[in-house]
């Protein structure tokens, strides 16, 4: 009998069936190896060996609630499903289908009976859905434009046009975040849920893709409608409820969306390592030369300080907590700017080699330019800061390191392999009461930390008292309406806060495996490199005796890379000849 979908087993076999069949990335000779992918790049399209492997998994079905007749049961689970996808071809995860999933996030958390239905019942048959959000405080340039719904006479029509909408000419299904309303204000919104061909295909126009450096097999086309009639039960939800439903599907896709991209973070730091490990690094063998070590466990860190965040997020959106969006917010704005730093750092190792296309070390540059093309998405980093700040005040007062905040933690937030509950889309929190994340800053301050390693007491210190701090300016702030314009003092103290998070994140997840299977995320050697390097990026003065334990990581590194495992905090096997 097999496993129930939300079962760890299942979730592991899901993935690891996945990774077998994209084989070996290393073969020259395999259509789904680094070498056919960078084939199919240079031509700008996808791969269609790798698009009829992930319609034979049927991928799709990983986008549609279980109860819908799905795999989805679970946020932090799509995301490790996805995870393959993305180590291999970041254009391949985002052009199949993975905007599929960001569209039905609206569907299923907005939708009627009928809406969900259709939606679903168009995935599981191999179809595909586009979204096209109004982009909240227009932080993307080239998404600036936006649709208007008017009424006349009694019908809707649609007008206006969207350059960029991923997969606009190969969807059936549309959803559109479009001005109802000439009113200022959040309500003057809404979304709407269209069948293309039921669409008078006069009033509906598809641009031109457009170009770009990155994710070149990616389709990046656009929509015009021309007074185009829609359908008056097209609206999901309510009229005016577009910015709202929004906010909370984005709870789910902000958080996705990164925990997948990271996979390509995998991916740049495995050719460095093969490439360092074969070629050596300015002349030296790898294991001499200590810079270079240094790059590559920096990088290793990164990627674990990202996934830490990452399941946080995602778990988050399982527990159904009101600051889920907060946190898939700080996933969505400083998670690219972790793994678009550690790439170029690792970019050094290859010298002139960074500029082949082709070969055994291409695969690295196609990263480097596909990674900040995925992690712009559908909301860039003014639209993910301009949902935290206005959370600050309230948080600050009611949440940091008040007196029950040790209570406040949620342990099942950082156990990895953990089951939760089925994601309830209609529950996704969209507004923070309380910081369970910060909470277990706290309780590490008051915790183990200190025996643990006699760098770390000293790093959890100073991160509590970065978190007062940030209260302290936080609690002055004068309360913040979503609507208000953020600042740039207000967009600096949220930035703060997310590298307070990763922090508290990496905390959280050394804290809950103590005791647990996995002997190197309990052990505190690859916490005090991740949080030396949150800390140099806070500006926080480091403890005198502050060298971390990078021989160690390092090693962990090299087991990894030599056994064939990910970088991730999952160590999941990796398909190999």
């Amino acid at each position: 009998m097999p496993a129930p979908l939300n079962s760890e087993a299942a979730v592991q076999e899901r993935v690891a069936d996945l990774e077998q069949r994209f084989g070996d990335p290393w073969d020259p000779d395999n259509p789904l190896g680094h070498a056919g992918l960078l084939r199919a790049d240079e031509l700008g399209v996808l791969s269609p060996e790798a698009e009829q492997l992930l319609d034979d998994f049927h991928l799709n079905a990983e986008f549609v609630p279980a109860a819908l007749g799905g795999r989805l049961v679970r946020a932090d689970t799509l995301a490790r499903v996805l995870r393959p996808v993305f180590r291999r071809d970041q254009a391949l995860g985002v052009g199949y289908g993975v905007f599929s999933a960001l569209a039905g996030a609206s569907v299923w958390a907005g939708g009627n009976r009928a809406q969900r239905r259709w939606a679903a019942d168009l995935l599981l048959g191999g179809g595909r859905l586009a979204v096209s959000y109004r982009e909240l405080a227009h932080g993307n340039a080239f998404l600036r434009d936006e649709f208007s719904l008017r009424a006349h006479g009694g019908a809707l029509t649609l007008s206006g046009s969207k350059r960029v909408i991923i997969n606009a000419d190969r969807a059936q299904g549309l959803v559109i975040v479009c001005r109802s309303s000439d009113e200022p204000g959040s309500r003057a919104h809404s979304t709407l849920l269209l069948n293309r061909d039921e669409l008078p295909a006069d009033r509906v126009r598809d641009l031109e893709p457009y170009p770009m450096v990155g994710m070149r097999g990616c389709r990046k086309t656009g929509l015009e409608f021309t007074d185009c009639p829609v359908p008056e039960d097209s609206l999901l939800g309510e009229e005016g409820g577009g910015v709202d439903l929004a906010l909370r599907s984005f709870a789910f896709t902000r958080s996705i969306l990164p925990s997948m991209v990271l996979a390509g973070g995998d991916t740049a730091l495995r050719t460095a390592l093969r490439f360092a490990d074969t070629h050596g690094v300015d002349g030296r063998k790898m294991d001499r030369n200590p810079q270079a070590r240094r790059t590559l466990v920096g990088a290793f860190a990164d990627l674990l300080i990202s996934d830490s965040l990452a399941l946080v997020s995602t778990r988050a959106a399982g527990r159904g907590h009101g600051i889920t969006g907060v946190y898939a917010a700080a996933a969505k704005y400083l998670l690219p700017t972790l793994l678009n730093d550690a790439v170029h750092e690792l970019s050094v190792l290859l010298g002139s080699s960074i500029y082949v296309r082709d070969g055994a070390f291409g695969i690295f540059q196609k990263h480097v330019r596909d990674l900040p093309v995925t992690s712009l998405g559908h909301a860039g980093a003014a639209a993910a800061l301009s949902t935290i700040s206005p959370q600050l005040p309230a948080l600050a007062r009611r949440s940091w390191l008040v007196d029950s905040a040790p209570a406040d933690t949620d342990s099942s937030l950082f156990r990895l392999r953990d089951e939760l509950p089925s994601l309830d889309f209609r529950r996704l929190g969209a507004f923070a009461a309380h910081d369970p994340l910060c909470a277990e800053l706290t309780v590490a301050a008051d915790g183990p930390a200190a025996a643990a390693n006699p760098v770390l007491g000293p790093l959890v210190n100073r991160l509590v008292e970065e978190l007062r701090r940030l209260r302290n300016s936080c609690a002055t702030l004068a309360p913040l309406s979503r609507g208000s314009l953020a600042n740039p003092h207000t967009y600096a103290l949220a930035d703060r806060y997310t590298l307070v998070l990763c922090a508290a994140a990496c905390l959280g997840v050394w804290r809950h495996q103590q005791g647990g299977p996995d002997t190197f995320l309990a052990s505190s050697d690859w916490l005090v490199v991740a949080l030396l390097r949150i800390c140099k990026r806070l500006g926080i003065g480091l403890p005198a005796d502050a060298p971390g334990p990078e021989g160690e990581v390092f090693t962990e590194l090299l087991r990894r890379y030599y056994l064939g495992s990910s970088f991730d905090l999952y160590d999941s096997p990796l398909a190999t000849s």
